[in-house]
């Protein structure tokens, strides 16, 4: 029979993840629900505790009572790029990666011969010395209004999650999507919040180790600029308003 605190630590663990018995159990390769281990009936298995580490990052030693670091640090996931190319001169080149290569890029992620379709170039602009980039195309527009869809964000290669700001956007490489969110985290939480900035798109929340590569935007290039400034805007708006009003106005009249 385990201990108090090892049962105890197991059911919170639980109820904070939000699972119920039964989804915990068919997360941990537990026959039916995990009823037993919480009543003390079956002991936690070395499978169970092996699911915890890799899932969520479990410290096996919070478990048991002998720490008190619930997480183990995700700063020893890395999220550096698979693959860097570079030109004649051995010089690092900008990949672009397009909608359309995007929906494969997970895939081929470490397929150097796949990377050989994508086009590259120097960027000779001191900025984007001394680090790798890579240009993405943005597709949808979940991060509007600063990225619009069919824009290019040029994303610097991130080394770990750790490193990351709430205050810019990134290149998500998930396993099966390439994403342009902002990044949230909170303190002794195992799992990262992906943000959109057009509200019509909730958050989401996945875990570290679901994530290939980081990529920071610190730029990009956009097209069908025009000279409508703020006060212009709202100078339509009002007008829109007015003129709903005159509508109104006469409807009832």
């Amino acid at each position: 029979m385990e201990n108090e605190i090892t049962l105890k630590r197991f059911i919170d663990l639980r109820r904070d993840l939000g699972y119920t018995q039964a989804e915990f159990a068919k997360l941990l390769g537990i026959s039916n629900t995990t009823a037993d281990i919480e009543r003390g009936r079956t002991k936690l298995s070395g499978k169970v505790v092996t699911e915890l580490l890799k899932q969520f990052k479990i410290s096996p030693l919070w478990l048991f009572g002998e720490s008190e670091e619930k997480f183990l640090q995700t700063s020893k996931t890395s999220v550096i790029p698979k693959v860097v190319t570079v030109d004649s001169s051995d010089r690092d080149n900008m990949v672009l990666v397009n909608v359309k290569a995007a929906a494969g890029y997970p895939q081929n992620i470490q397929d150097t011969s796949w990377y050989q379709q994508l086009p590259a170039f120097d960027f000779p602009i001191p900025e984007f010395r001394n680090a790798t980039y890579r240009g993405f195309q943005v597709e949808g527009d979940s991060m509007l209004p600063n990225l619009k869809p069919g824009d290019w964000v040029l994303a610097k290669a991130m080394e770990h999650i750790d490193d990351v700001s709430a205050n810019k956007m990134y290149v998500v490489v998930l396993e099966d999507a390439v994403l342009v969110k902002k990044i949230e985290k909170k303190p002794n939480s195992n799992h990262i919040t992906l943000v959109s900035l057009n509200e019509n798109y909730p958050p989401y929340e996945i875990k570290p180790f679901q994530i290939q590569e980081l990529w920071e935007v610190n730029s990009k290039i956009t097209f069908g600029l025009d000279a409508t400034t703020e006060k212009g805007l709202l100078r339509q708006l009002q007008e829109s308003m007015d003129d709903l009003k005159r509508q109104f106005k006469q409807a009832n009249t």
